[in-house]
């Protein structure tokens, strides 16, 4: 078992730094102007010393892209549902957008079976929308969604709704994904756009 001293917890908090460097290096320059040699840099390593702690520069940034996704669940906590959680996201979004490239860039490419992040990729999509059918569910047992609505269909489309939003928010920078995206709920729950 692993203390908080030795060179076990050094490693681990070092991991941990990089990734809240890689999160602001990359929100801030975006995904394809963000170097490897730039991350270590901002962490005192070098290009070597920091992909040590990853593996691969692809795992790096799966480990970024996990790092984001337990900020954003910390960060909405309160929320309702994972309905919710995912329109909170997709507002949030707008604020960090080399972390948006990073995220559209990165699963596209981990669509290739080969792709070192191909499986994380595919648990994350299988768990998302279990929950979102979930959530979907108990919005139809509560009156709030529309009830002839498929749950499993309606969380694939809010996927593809919410990954697509963002990667057209990278060619269209008035688009507001939050927005659109509230708006198709408001549609599904039967509400004004306005509410």
């Amino acid at each position: 078992m692993a203390t908080s001293r030795g060179p076990y917890a050094k490693g681990v908090a070092k991991r941990e730094e990089i990734l809240r460097a890689a999160l602001e290096v990359i929100a801030r320059h975006g995904y394809r102007k963000t170097s490897t040699r730039e991350l270590a840099a901002a962490v005192g390593l070098s290009e070597a010393g920091l992909l040590h702690y990853f593996g691969s520069k692809e795992k790096l940034f799966e480990a970024v892209l996990r790092a984001r996704d337990e900020a954003d669940r910390s960060r909405f906590a309160d929320v309702a549902d994972s309905i919710d959680l995912l329109a909170a996201a997709v507002r949030h979004n707008g604020s960090v957008p080399g972390l948006v490239e990073l995220y559209s860039t990165f699963s596209a490419e981990a669509g290739d079976p080969d792709h070192n992040s191909h499986g994380y990729f595919v648990d994350r999509y299988a768990g998302i929308r279990a929950s979102l059918a979930d959530a979907v569910r108990a919005r139809q047992t509560a009156g709030t969604f529309t009830p002839s609505a498929d749950p499993e269909t309606i969380a694939t489309l809010l996927i593809a709704l919410s990954d697509g939003l963002q990667v057209q928010s990278q060619y269209d920078l008035d688009a507001d994904p939050g927005d659109l995206f509230t708006h198709l709920l408001n549609l599904l729950s039967g509400l004004p756009r306005d509410s």
